[in-house]
């Protein structure tokens, strides 16, 4: 107990008005002239006694507006309050412990490392938290909830525990820390919440917690109380992470949206349904569109209100937890899209939390996104970064994500992205870049390498910006990979021209020869190639049904036979002709087509050469992971490459004109048999079965700078994987 400082009647007006900041000042037990004073505030009460050492004490009414208080004698060890209501004519009487008797939640540390902006586990001592203490009247069990809101003038939690009335439960003010806490006994789990904040302008806004670690199923807004059970059983999987070093191994990414995948599938569902079709198809790792709760399901999860909450269109946050841990007891990693480029404006969220611009950045120049109606995070301010960092960290921690693919990474690095002259202001050095970002960036990512071995961040940066992946000590972002968007621009365009013609685009499929080394990549054909009128894959390809098929089945050779890891969003594998759209499930019917169905068989048989060939993928990012065996062979558009890794090796050749060419002499680098590992124009998949059944014998003769070289035919608009027999 603590000696309250004097509390006149207009403190009183504050406490009932909401405007305390100190709530615990007032209420609960103190020591005033020798006498122990409990006070409560209880609108709406008809009375109110304290019970304590088998007494019971009346209390009196000391505030029209529902405070009343008690003096003892002796102060109590333990005490409850009886609170009585009019209910018609009678009482309803409960017995109810005191929110104000308890000392706070966080510690000394907590609030020193929230003040540095260096609290790692934020979400630990943030947010809503179910506790239970043991006193001497028994135990009490409740929740604790705890919000940054520095410029409010007094925040008030509200829920279904108080019947949204918002008008009991006022928090209090740690230090000079932000940080608003209350402890209230008897709110139990899945109870919904929100916040009443009295912003620096005097508005009172409903707000929804940030740290919030379950929601209300959209659109529904409100908070939930939430804590886990859940017993992971994926160790074996973890242990093998951590040992993983993903640069040198197998990294072939089935891009989801959750919503849309199939239909009406929960976390549960998915978990057997998907799981099931990843380990079929031959996918290393599935990827998620954002699954943080976000309220416009049309924004596919990347306008996030709730960070910290897997979203409840699908179930719970142990029902998505146990959607991972089938993933990694089946050997197959899981990342996810997370959004800390920016946030939606909706009034209920983040925006302007406390009245003020908290989260974003206050000069429109730098905090709003004019492309996506959006605020951006003010990434110069500690307390909004460790919000970022920790959220970072907490998708690693508590369910146990393998992986970060950050969104949109160019809009932050730059001042100026998507801005005209005026429209932005410099850095303190007079340039474009966002210097406050590259910070947060660089922390983020040696956060998550550090504390967890075997994870990996992703960039999405379509921009020359140097040292993406480099590692922060030698000065870069540090990145694990980043996605290869001019790979996908060149690729995509030169596969739309008509074979005729592709003889003057011949240097696409080349060009990233230039600039392969400066960075560690996954080559992407994502969800943002097929949408918005941009067509499906197929549809992007030329000439009849035939030779679209046949294009896309090279191009997929052509992607996997690259260095760099892969990245297909979900579909591509049936080949469907529409676009892809959000409100309607993949057109799962095509499989059964002679076509469709062909380049999914393709397709797992593709992933099962990748993934038993390190060729391929075991020296992805080193130089000699990838030579050239002729790039010039212009008229006609005939590729060919080698692979190695350790000792296995690959070639990989592309005929990308619908002429069969017979006898074609290609070097290779060893003499001896050669066999075909996958050719795509097998009639296996609805191909014209062109091709080397049986192999082909490679002479000593030089050829392409080789020391040897082979007689084969290459099918029309194909693509081989050759892999010498031993023989």
């Amino acid at each position: 107990m603590t000696s309250p400082s004097p509390h006149p009647s207009d403190r009183f007006d504050a406490l009932v008005a909401g405007r305390e900041r100190d709530p615990h000042a007032l209420l609960g037990a103190h020591v005033e002239n020798g006498l122990t004073i409990v006070r409560t505030f209880r609108p709406d009460a008809s009375g109110v006694s304290v019970l304590a050492a088998g007494y019971q004490i009346p209390m009196e009414l000391v505030h029209v507006r529902g405070v009343f208080e008690a003096a003892l004698s002796t102060p109590p060890v333990d005490y409850r309050l009886e609170v009585s209501y009019l209910d018609g004519e009678d009482d309803s009487t409960y017995i109810v412990d005191d929110p104000y008797r308890w000392l706070p939640t966080l510690g000394d540390m907590d609030e020193h490392l929230i003040a540095e902006g260096r609290h790692e586990k934020l979400w630990t001592v943030l947010g809503a938290h179910v506790r239970t203490y043991d006193t001497p009247g028994g135990s009490v069990s409740g929740v604790s909830f705890a919000v940054w809101a520095p410029s409010a003038l007094g925040i008030r939690i509200t829920g279904d525990f108080d019947f949204w009335q918002a008008n009991a439960y006022s928090m209090r003010l740690l230090g000079a820390t932000g940080v608003w806490e209350l402890f209230i006994p008897g709110v139990e789990l899945g109870a919904r919440y929100k916040f009443n904040i009295l912003g620096a302008d005097g508005v009172w806004r409903v707000k929804a917690d940030p740290m919030a670690f379950g929601t209300e199923i959209p659109p529904a807004t409100a908070s939930v109380v939430t804590a886990s059970d859940y017993a992971w059983q994926d160790d074996e999987w973890m242990t093998r992470r951590s040992e993983t070093s993903w640069h040198n191994a197998p990294m072939s990414i089935y891009e989801v949206h959750l919503g849309s995948w199939r239909k009406g599938l929960d976390y549960r569902q998915l978990a057997d349904e998907l799981v099931d079709y990843l380990v079929q198809t031959g996918f290393t790792h599935a990827e998620l569109l954002p699954v943080s709760e976000h309220p416009f399901g049309g924004s596919w999860g990347y306008q996030v209100t709730s960070y910290y909450a897997p979203s409840a269109r699908f179930g719970s946050p142990d029902d998505f937890r146990y959607l991972v841990d089938r993933l990694h007891q089946a050997g197959i990693g899981i990342l996810v899209d997370w959004v800390p480029a920016h946030f939606p404006k909706d009034e209920w969220a983040l925006a302007r939390f406390d009245g003020t611009p908290l989260y974003e950045h206050a000069d429109p120049r730098r905090g709003e996104q004019p492309d996506w109606g959006t605020y951006v995070f003010d990434f110069g301010r500690r307390e909004v970064r460790n919000f970022l960092v920790a959220n970072a960290l907490y998708w690693l921690q508590e369910y146990h994500i393998d992986g970060l693919r950050v969104d949109a990474v160019a809009s932050m690095l730059y001042l100026d992205y998507s801005r005209e002259a005026g429209e932005w202001t410099p850095n303190i050095h007079g340039g474009r870049e966002n210097l406050e970002a590259v910070t947060f960036l660089r922390e983020m990512n040696e956060r998550v390498y550090g504390l967890f071995p075997g994870a990996v961040t992703i960039a999405e940066e379509s921009t020359s910006f140097p040292g993406i992946t480099r590692p922060t000590y030698l000065g870069g972002i540090g990145f694990g990979f980043k996605w290869d968007m001019g790979w996908m621009h060149d690729t995509l365009e030169y596969f739309s021209e008509e074979p005729i013609h592709r003889r003057f685009h011949h240097d696409k499929l080349t060009f990233r020869g230039l600039y392969v080394g400066t960075e560690q990549f996954v080559l992407p054909l994502s969800h943002d190639e097929v949408v918005h009128g941009k067509g499906s894959l197929l549809r992007k390809m030329p000439g009849d049904d035939w030779q679209r098929f046949a294009n896309l089945r090279a191009l997929l050779v052509n992607m996997w036979g690259q260095p760099g890891k892969k990245l297909l969003f979900m579909g591509a594998e049936m080949a469907p002709w529409t676009e892809w759209s959000h409100d309607h499930p993949l057109p799962w019917e095509l499989q059964k087509a002679p076509m469709h169905g062909g380049v999914t068989r393709f397709m797992e048989d593709l992933g099962r050469v990748y993934l038993s060939s390190p060729s391929l993928w075991a020296a992805d990012h080193d130089a000699d992971g990838f030579a050239w065996i002729d790039a010039s062979d212009v008229e006609s558009s005939v590729y060919a490459w080698i692979r190695r890794g350790g000792d296995d090796l690959a070639v990989v050749v592309l005929n990308l004109t619908p002429v069969p060419r017979h006898g074609y002499r290609l070097g290779l680098p060893i003499s001896g048999r050669w066999v075909e590992a996958l050719n795509s124009d097998s009639e296996h998949y609805g191909g014209s079965n062109l091709g080397n059944l049986g192999g082909v014998v490679a002479s000593d003769e030089p050829w392409h700078g080789q020391p040897a070289s082979a007689l084969l035919t290459l099918p029309p608009l194909s693509g081989l994987i050759l892999r010498p027999s031993g023989e």
